[in-house]
């Protein structure tokens, strides 16, 4: 029978499946950081227990760390205490840390497929709901809640009910300055940020296979912000190629081996998906977000649209999320003053975002109009960029480099936006409040905030190169 790549990794990793109810799937790799771990280290004293498989789990801590002055103590005694407690935790239960300091330290999602530890086939887990990023590999990879944690840390296992399969293909070449975030958030637009809830996508198509292994992480990363449980896509020569000779990558006749088995991890031509949705690359330019969720997006050239359904309820929500961001349907965002400026996140920290960014603001310079946090993925990511000379190039514009972190993705360290003040943000999440009590967010691509950076507004950035 034909089956799909989902089908395929999910059904070799089910030890029981309950009649009318979920599959106890066995987990290969769980990272785990230090937002949603203490209660769940805490659930395995109170009965006793010690981590039934320590060496399949990787600790980083990530969202609280400040990404200035790491070398001293956290100001913040919350997050000062989440880290410290995911520090006794990993101690306490010999589970490997990558803490702070720590020179493979940085973003779970971007330290992950960085070092090896993230490799197609695998099954992978977080109390993250970002965990999708490592789908990029051929991964069956989502986030779980605090308890399914406790869960995988006692037995290795998680009950989980089996997701319906999609296929999103994007046919035909992209644009010139069309990153592959830009590609996300036209899916998300069209597809709603509900239209995907219940489906683990696989994403196929020209424009996919043309991507590096960083930009397919950026689109797999936003499969969340649909409302899929998961994305996916399949490992090929582009994918073996950035994990050969990484740290915890197999080697010798394991590599050869491991390859030998990466390549049977393919839909089948006739495997069947649940739904098929497909895309014109020619259709997609530099996006923006005008909105409070991230299926409120536009070409940055678009103007803003006027709600088109029937439904009261939702005419309402939509004139709110407009009113909190200050702009009204009808309206053109190009040309909007901008206060900050964030390139980061699992979404856009890695090398290849900070190298897209470097090469547009080469030879400008920052406006004097705004703050920008550059703030890589991890120290790793950091290294790359000084090795690469792309440090030099975003001095020599006014830029600094911050210390590795999630930073201003979400309101839970120091780099928060203040009240009222506008931001372009290249991570994943223009929620209300998200970067700060009262901050509003504009998602974008790595090019498109360079474009912001330096002009000083929404600039398009096809037009300023």
């Amino acid at each position: 029978m034909a089956r799909t790549l989902f089908d395929k990794i999910w059904d070799s990793h089910a030890i029981n499946t309950i009649d009318g109810g979920p599959t106890q799937l066995y987990i290969d790799r769980h990272y785990c950081h230090e937002v949603t771990s203490p209660q769940a280290f805490d659930g395995l004293r109170r009965r006793g227990l010690k981590v039934f498989r320590p060496e399949r789990t990787i600790c980083s801590p990530d969202h609280n760390i400040p990404t200035l002055n790491q070398d001293k103590p956290i100001t913040d005694p919350v997050s000062r205490n989440q880290v410290e407690t995911l520090t006794r935790n990993a101690s306490e239960f010999g589970l490997e840390l990558f803490g702070l300091g720590h020179p493979k330290n940085g973003i779970i999602h971007v330290i992950g497929p960085e070092t090896g530890l993230t490799l197609p086939g695998y099954t992978i887990v977080c109390g993250d709901s970002h965990t999708s990023t490592h789908g990029a590999f051929g991964a069956v990879a989502f986030g779980i809640g605090t308890s399914e944690v406790e869960m995988v840390l006692a037995s290795q296992c998680i009950l989980q009910p089996k997701p319906k399969t999609m296929r999103i293909s994007v046919n035909g070449k992209l644009r010139d300055g069309v990153t592959a975030k830009d590609v996300a958030l036209y899916i998300i637009s069209k597809m709603t940020t509900g239209g995907a809830t219940g489906y683990f996508v696989e994403y196929a198509g020209e424009a996919i296979r043309d991507m590096s292994m960083e930009e397919r992480m950026t689109v797999c990363n936003l499969s969340i912000e649909m409302g899929a449980r998961g994305g996916m896509i399949a490992p090929d020569g582009v994918t073996f190629d950035y994990i050969k000779g990484r740290e915890y990558a197999p080697k010798g006749d394991a590599w050869e081996n491991a390859v030998a088995y990466w390549r049977s991890l393919a839909s089948d031509d006739d495997a069947v998906f649940d739904k098929e949705v497909t895309f014109d690359a020619a259709d997609i330019e530099p996006r923006i977000t005008f909105g409070t969720n991230p299926g409120m997006g536009i070409s940055v050239t678009e103007a803003i649209p006027s709600y088109d359904g029937d439904d009261e309820t939702g005419r309402a929500s939509y004139m709110k999320s407009l009113e909190y961001m200050g702009f009204k349907p009808g309206e053109k965002l190009e040309g909007t003053p901008v206060d900050y400026v964030f390139l980061g996140s699992c979404t856009n920290g890695r090398f290849e975002d900070f190298k897209a960014f470097a090469s547009y603001v080469k030879g400008k310079h920052k406006s004097p109009d705004v703050t920008a946090w550059l703030v890589p993925g991890s120290w790793s990511v950091l290294r790359q960029i000084k090795e690469e000379g792309i440090d030099r190039i975003l001095a020599d514009a006014g830029f600094e480099l911050r210390q590795p972190g999630c930073s201003a993705c979400l309101a839970m360290n120091d780099d928060k936006v203040p009240a009222g003040k506008l931001c372009i943000s290249t991570s994943n999440r223009n929620f209300e409040g998200r970067q700060g009590p009262g901050a509003r967010t504009i998602l974008a691509g790595p090019l498109v905030a360079a474009a912001a950076s330096v002009t000083g507004k929404i600039t398009d950035p096809r037009k300023n190169r």
